[in-house]
């Protein structure tokens, strides 16, 4: 059975510095609100398990066993309420795109717009590994495909790897499928993996001015190569006239990779 109402705040008083917790509370009541209103006119049966996977999702509380949020030591998680809705006969894909999705779409908004940082980013995606571990059989059992292949890496000479980790996590949770490449990635890395993995788009990654050149030159490489590939490059240094330059995509954050993901190949 599960343990909470939809309205009760059930990240409030989590440990966090008093500017983060707040805004962490503002996130919260704010998500509840907004999924309460999503739900109206949904199937009674399915909605208030779907919202509170989601809200557990924006939480960062994966499992019963979980230490975070210190409040809620003792509820369920994740885990938890992805099992019973699958119990309770919801679709593993439902479960997916209205329980985990929407959640990380939530965080993705809110970390977009300064709201919430890293540390929340984090819990929230580990949240959403523990439900996709649950969901993997019942998927497979399927044959339910994800959305479409992202590759996504560090270009060449780089290897810092937060901001694109965050992408990754981010873009998963909208439901598509990430080929991490890691850091320090050759241009003909990502040729061969765009070519052998019928991917939807490639994304670069840079933190340092002169790692950025390297994706002119990866870009170039995959032209070479006679692959059309659509192309997104984020990073520190990089800005949206670079991007015009080597006619390419910018995103300047997790959001904008969903966003021009969603628009190759809509839902």
């Amino acid at each position: 059975m599960i343990l909470f109402t939809p309205t009760q705040p059930m990240c409030q008083g989590t440990s966090l510095e008093d500017g983060r917790e707040a805004s962490l509370k503002i996130l919260l009541q704010f998500a509840q609100v907004l999924l309460r209103v999503i739900d109206e006119g949904k199937d009674g049966a399915n909605v208030d398990y779907l919202s509170k996977i989601a809200e557990l999702v924006i939480c960062g509380r994966a499992d019963a066993k979980s230490k975070y949020p210190p409040t809620m030591v003792g509820q369920i998680g994740v885990q938890e309420a992805v099992t019973e809705a699958l119990s309770a006969g919801v679709p593993a894909m439902t479960i997916v795109n209205e329980g985990l999705a929407r959640g990380m779409r939530t965080v993705g908004e809110h970390f977009a717009s300064g709201r919430i940082f890293v540390p929340e980013v984090l819990m929230a995606a580990k949240a959403m590994k523990a439900g996709m571990e649950v969901l993997r059989p019942h998927l497979a059992a399927a044959n339910t495909a994800p959305r479409g292949r992202f590759v996504l890496g560090s270009v060449q000479g780089d290897i810092h790897d937060i901001g694109k980790n965050l992408v990754r996590m981010l873009v998963e949770g909208a439901g598509w499928e990430v080929i991490d490449l890691g850091t320090n990635v050759p241009p003909e890395q990502f040729v061969k993996a765009a070519q052998e993995e019928k991917v939807v788009a490639v994304g670069l990654s840079a933190l340092l001015t002169t790692t950025m050149l390297q994706m002119r030159t990866t870009v170039a490489a995959l032209r070479q190569a006679g692959l059309n590939t659509p192309v997104i490059i984020g990073g520190a240094p990089v800005t949206d006239s670079f991007a015009q330059e080597i006619q390419v995509a910018y995103g300047k954050d997790p959001q904008d990779a969903i966003a021009f993901l969603e628009q190759l190949s809509p839902a």
